[in-house]
């Protein structure tokens, strides 16, 4: 009886070890990938964030959507692991609209919108019936307005939506103007045709112009700020921990600070002056 009881706290031990060990040498997962529409984000991650991750040996696969309407359904369907374009409120729609379960995995430098016009130089030749080009989709277009708001120029209904958002909402404030629904892409392309246009800070920087040297730029609220986003199931992912990391990291702070053409971009709060 003394020796089986010897031999089982053998055993024991053995399956107790292994299974330690087991566990110590889990494997990390280093291989992901991520998506993004074309320009300005896409970049600040090839210049300034895939360095430290190679570093730490990850194996990046970016690719690259011709539309952004076209992320997240690659997100929840699996092609793709994480994607950089998208806000809060328009990422809860989606999850609404699709069944998805996208969550934030941090907070990236964001381009707020601004106030453009080709045929005015200041906000004070506004007057009634110039027409303002606005995004189309609904979360963009709230944005939009909540600038006009802020000026007074219109008034917007205390039950008007978000991710809902239509012009049925609108009333006029201090003037009566026009507005002409577009796609973000092509407001500032458009500015020749319009008075004003809202355009996604984006395409600003792409442009090669500064967000600070528009007429108006918003201040943008934390629900639409732009963020990385990861379905729910790889929150705890070496990766997803990774992308963090980086972005949060003094090495990205640095590089960032140096490109002149995101002037006027909102950083993450956990950055340090």
């Amino acid at each position: 009886m003394r020796k089986l009881l010897v031999l089982l706290s053998i055993i024991l031990a053995v399956v107790l070890v292994g299974c330690g060990k087991q566990e110590t040498d889990k494997p990390k997962q280093k291989k992901f990938t991520i998506a993004f529409g074309v320009g300005t984000y896409e970049e600040q991650f090839r210049k300034g964030i895939l360095p430290i991750l190679k570093k730490e040996g990850y194996d990046v696969k970016i690719k690259t959507f011709s539309q952004n309407d076209q992320i997240d359904p690659a997100m929840i369907k699996g092609d793709v692991d994480a994607s950089v374009f998208q806000s809060r409120a328009y990422m809860e729609s989606i999850n609404d609209k699709m069944n998805g379960h996208m969550i934030v995995n941090n907070d990236v430098p964001t381009a707020p919108q601004s106030l453009w016009s080709k045929k005015h130089k200041s906000l004070k030749d506004i007057k009634n019936g110039q027409t303002i080009a606005i995004p189309n989709d609904p979360v963009n277009q709230e944005r939009a307005f909540r600038i006009f708001e802020k000026e007074g120029w219109v008034k917007i209904d205390k039950d008007a939506g978000t991710v809902n958002f239509n012009q049925n909402s609108v009333k006029p404030g201090k003037y009566d103007l026009k507005f002409k629904e577009l796609h973000p892409a092509q407001i500032l392309r458009s500015l020749d045709d319009v008075d004003y246009g809202v355009v996604n800070g984006n395409y600003i920087a792409d442009s090669k112009r500064v967000i600070a040297d528009g007429l108006l730029v918003e201040k943008t609220p934390q629900q639409h700020k732009v963020v990385l986003t990861i379905n729910e199931s790889n929150k705890d992912t070496d990766w997803a921990k990774a992308l963090k990391r980086a972005y949060y990291s003094k090495e990205f702070q640095k590089w960032y600070e140096k490109q002149d053409k995101y002037k006027g971009f909102i950083v993450p709060k956990e950055w340090k002056k």
